[in-house]
C-alpha cells in the first residue's frame, strides 16, 4: 500500500468507528410519483360521495348509477342512451351528469352562458329575447349553474373524473399500441406463411 492509500484507510477507519462495512438500506420504490391504491371503481365512489355530501344534490339514481352516468360521459354515450341503458328519462341523466360537472361542449352551443348565468329575467323573458323555448333556457341557465359550481371547486371535481376515466382509457390505449407495436417489430422480417 502506499501512502495515499494508508491515508485514505484511516481517515475511512476514523469515520466508520472501525466497522469493516458501510452501507446504507435502500428503499425499493417504483418511480417518483405516488400512486392511488384505490381501484378505479374505489375512487369513482369517493368522487361521487364527496360531491353528494358537498352539493345535497337530489337525484333518483344511485351510487353506482352515477358511475354509470360518469363513465358513459367518458365513452362518449348520449344522455339518450345513458338513460335507455339506466331506464330513466333522459332529463334525469341531463341533470345528473351536470351534477357530477360533466358537461360537454354541445350544452353550451346555442347560447352565451356567461349573459344568461347573471340574469334576473324570468325564463319567459329571456326565452322571448332569444327567440328560443323556455325549456332552453331552462337547460341553458342549468349549464351555467353547474359550470360556476365547477369553477367555485376549481374544477378538482372533473380534474378526478379525468384522472381516472380519460387517463385509464389513455393509458390502455397506449399500452395496447405498445404491445401492437412492440409484436410488430419482433416479427418484422419473419416468415409467417409457414407450412408444416
Amino acid at each position: 500500500m502506499n501512502e495515499k492509500t494508508e491515508e485514505l484507510r484511516d481517515i475511512f477507519t476514523d469515520v466508520t468507528d472501525g466497522e469493516a462495512t458501510v452501507t446504507e438500506s435502500q428503499e425499493d420504490t417504483r418511480g417518483s410519483l405516488e400512486r392511488d391504491e384505490r381501484s378505479d371503481e374505489e375512487r369513482l365512489r369517493s368522487v361521487v360521495q364527496q360531491m353528494r355530501e358537498r352539493y345535497a344534490f337530489e337525484t333518483p339514481l344511485s351510487d353506482d348509477e352515477l358511475i354509470t352516468v360518469a363513465r358513459g360521459f367518458y365513452d362518449g354515450q348520449s344522455d339518450a342512451d345513458l338513460a335507455a341503458e339506466l331506464g330513466v328519462d333522459e332529463a334525469v341523466v341531463f341533470d345528473a351528469r351536470l351534477s357530477l360537472h360533466l358537461i360537454d361542449e354541445a350544452d353550451a352551443d346555442d347560447f352565451d352562458l356567461a349573459a344568461i348565468r347573471d340574469r334576473e329575467e324570468d325564463d319567459a323573458t329571456l326565452a322571448d329575447e332569444y327567440d328560443v323555448t323556455e325549456a332552453q333556457i331552462r337547460r341553458a341557465r342549468r349549464v351555467a349553474e353547474a359550470q360556476t359550481q365547477s369553477r367555485t371547486a376549481n374544477d378538482r371535481y372533473r380534474d378526478e373524473f379525468d384522472s381516472i376515466l380519460a387517463d385509464a382509457d389513455l393509458t390502455e390505449r397506449m399500452t395496447t399500441d405498445v404491445r401492437e407495436d412492440g409484436l410488430e417489430d419482433a416479427t418484422e422480417g419473419m416468415e409467417t406463411d409457414v407450412d408444416f
